[in-house]
């Protein structure tokens, strides 16, 4: 049933909490179908589903939106999600002209461009400078307490930014307006050597996001650089990647190994074609933050000690998958299925259940699992991220 194109609670399609093998009843009571219908494995869990696992969902749609003149904010971090300790999310869209102030966070910053254009501008401790134009699909990572800002370009613009702490606020950033406004205007003076009048039309507090002139073209904008541009690119263009591509869809990692400024957080773009599936896996390093970019899909978390639970998702949500849990992430719409993996760490690492069992002796994955010569033949030693079969075993 599509939840677009008709009212359900007219519909004889509403959903029940009724499983194929008799288990649940019919929930007549109060109730939001719409929610249901968007999380089928909530309201009808997979038999295999058991024990207690925590939330692993959390919708920006459900978030509390920071309106400016100039653009929106709204943000995923644990208090949101508590489960998400190692990172924490803010989706932000700036007009054309819009204006991220200048600013620095004791957080490493990294960032998605979903959609139009922004111009970023940054300075090391060393005095050297970085300003870029980018796109749909690039990357810009700043480490911790680098000062940087954010502007829409003609087109506006619209990112995800995620940083390094489950517990970090954009609304705690270090502002350039709101320390003005909290230092003496007689030291500002000093510290400036102009008089304590250059200071008169100060904000009277952190000005966060503001509406400015779209700026001119780079080389109109900035003059010599006496101490040259940083050394390491904080920017990186992701959708120019050469993807690894697979049978179901297409990953492409970066971390620190083709990304070098970005110690703190390595990510995978996923793409999982209708049909396919991110394979069975789990992650030796750390948690995974996952951001939903388009299409629909289903994972289930295997949290050991016989506790599994099942999740749905599309475009906007944010998932998390703790440390080492085995899980996959299944496309269950028509269109191709992407999101982002994200970690707190300088490397991208997963471990496929697939390739564990083909590197593994054949008589002790039968004596273990019970399984004979057709899963056996079927292992493969090459690791496949996303995967496809067309024709799947119904026995």
């Amino acid at each position: 049933m599509n939840p677009k194109s008709s009212n359900p609670a007219a519909s004889e399609e509403i959903p029940q909490p009724i499983r194929a093998d008799g288990a649940g009843a019919t929930d007549p009571g109060p109730r939001d179908i719409w929610r249901d219908i968007q999380n089928p494995d909530l309201l009808v869990p997979p038999i295999t589903d058991a024990g207690t696992v925590p939330n692993l969902k959390f919708s920006f749609s459900d978030t509390h939106m920071r309106l400016e003149p100039g653009g929106w904010s709204r943000e995923v971090t644990m208090r949101e999600l508590p489960i998400a300790t190692t990172l924490a999310g803010v989706n932000m869209r700036l007009t054309p002209g819009g204006v991220r102030e200048l600013h620095w966070h004791k957080q490493a910053e990294w960032s998605y461009m979903l959609l139009g254009r922004a111009r970023i501008t940054a300075v090391d401790q060393q005095g050297r400078r970085m300003i870029a134009d980018l796109g749909p699909g690039d990357l810009w990572y700043f480490p911790p307490g680098i000062p940087h800002s954010i502007q829409g370009l003609e087109e506006g613009c619209e990112f995800l930014l995620v940083f390094n702490d489950g517990d970090f606020t954009d609304n705690d950033t270090f502002a350039i307006s709101d320390w003005f406004a909290h230092t003496p205007r007689d030291v500002l003076a000093a510290n400036f050597g102009v008089p304590e009048s250059a200071f008169a039309h100060i904000p009277a507090g952190e000005r966060y996001m503001f509406q400015a002139s779209v700026p001119g073209p780079i080389a109109e904008e900035t003059g010599p650089d006496p101490y040259g541009t940083v050394p390491l690119s904080f920017t990186h263009r992701l959708l120019a990647q050469k993807p690894l591509i697979t049978p179901g869809g297409s990953v492409r990692i970066v971390d620190s190994s083709n990304f070098p400024i970005s110690t703190a957080i390595a990510a995978a773009l996923v793409e999982v074609k209708p049909g396919a599936m991110r394979e069975l896996h789990w992650h030796p390093n750390n948690d995974e933050w996952q951001y939903y970019l388009s299409g629909e899909g289903r994972m289930t978390a295997f949290a050991s000690g016989g506790k599994a639970r099942t999740f749905d998702f599309r475009a906007g949500d944010v998932g998390y998958v703790p440390f080492a849990f085995g899980h996959y992430v299944q496309n269950t719409g028509s269109t191709s299925l992407w999101f982002l993996e994200m970690f707190q760490s300088d490397r991208f690492a997963d471990i496929s259940l697939n390739q564990w069992m083909a590197l593994t002796p054949p008589d002790l994955i039968r004596d273990t699992l019970h399984v004979g010569d057709e899963l056996i033949h079927a292992l493969r030693k090459e690791k496949w991220p996303v995967v496809s079969y067309s024709h799947p075993s119904k026995s």
